[in-house]
């Protein structure tokens, strides 16, 4: 398999990023919904001391839903809006999923059963665990730009980064945050990325091969809609909390000499859960549902077509 897994894999990851890429952006600002917007320094009670501290007055609105969601952001920035940040869903998939793809298979061609010519499950998630961890780290930076690209609208304009492309947004981060700060949320991300690539590939495979072994369809696309709708249900619900808190710390904006709003991972948990109640860790889990069903079906559909095309290279 080698570097044509890799090839393969890119290609479908592409394909199907871009495809997807409106239910992602309305997930991203369903998840980011209902976290306090930034502070507002420049208003005092009017019966306030003199040394009194400045009001910080948050504005949280009413939940909403899937489809609100997405009317809100066509009504607001327009239907191009729906597309914001779509350069760097490119360059991630192009960095992300090209290396959990390519390195999986060649995990999986190295241990596949020659008698069998299956993998076991347990090695199945093994490789998807690895492929993903690698994978994530590899892609950061273009996962950071793409959600705050996507974010982006739905802060007040004096608050917006206004990023023009993914290069622009990845050159603003290194001038303002540092090197560094290109792989913010990086442990979440990796996080994220390993259980999200587990359940996905993993089971794609698994369902795919016990639709063949019982006979219930032929290897074609029927087979391969069904095992991937059903892979990416999985990843979904394994995925969203984690996915949740990784928004959040990646969006979070740091002004110079003031504290970050999450010191991290666990911090944005506690208080995301303590003002929202643990059922926000699943906020935005219908469009994840929605996002990562069309999208597994996409990129494993795309992915067996393209396997057919480049066969004989």
């Amino acid at each position: 398999m080698g570097l044509k897994g890799f090839v393969e894999g890119g290609i479908a990851s592409v394909f199907a990023g871009c495809s997807t890429h409106p239910l992602d952006l309305i997930k991203v600002r369903m998840q980011l919904h209902g976290e306090a917007a930034p502070a507002i320094h420049t208003l005092r009670p009017a019966l306030a001391f003199p040394n009194s501290s400045v009001l910080h007055v948050h504005f949280s609105g009413p939940r909403v839903g899937f489809v609100s969601m997405g009317l809100r952001v066509v009504q607001q920035d327009g239907a191009a809006a729906l597309f914001s940040g779509v350069s760097a869903t490119i360059l991630r998939q192009a960095l992300y999923s090209t290396t959990r793809m390519g390195i999986y298979e060649v995990l999986k061609e190295k241990w596949t059963s020659s008698d069998t010519r299956t993998m076991p499950l347990e090695k199945k998630i093994v490789a998807g665990l690895m492929a993903g961890g690698i994978g994530a780290a590899v892609g950061n930076p273009a996962d950071l730009a793409m959600i705050r690209m996507q974010a982006d609208g739905r802060l007040p304009e004096a608050h917006r980064r206004n990023y023009k492309s993914v290069v622009d947004a990845i050159h603003q981060m290194v001038k303002s945050e540092g090197v560094s700060g290109l792989w913010r949320g990086s442990s979440l991300t990796v996080n994220r990325a390993m259980l999200v690539t587990a359940s996905q590939l993993a089971s794609y495979d698994e369902f795919k091969e016990m639709i063949l072994a019982k006979e219930l369809m032929k290897d074609g696309l029927g087979t391969h809609a069904t095992a991937s709708f059903a892979a990416g249900f999985v990843a979904a619900v394994v995925s969203n909390p984690i996915d949740v808190i990784k928004t959040r710390v990646m969006n979070m904006k740091v002004t110079p000499g003031t504290p970050p709003p999450y010191a991290g991972a666990l911090d944005c948990a506690m208080k995301t859960i303590r003002a929202e109640g643990p059922i926000a860790l699943y906020r935005g889990f219908l469009p994840t549902v929605t996002r990562q069903g069309p999208f597994t079906i996409v990129l494993f559909v795309t992915l067996e077509q393209v396997r057919k095309m480049l066969k004989d290279f």
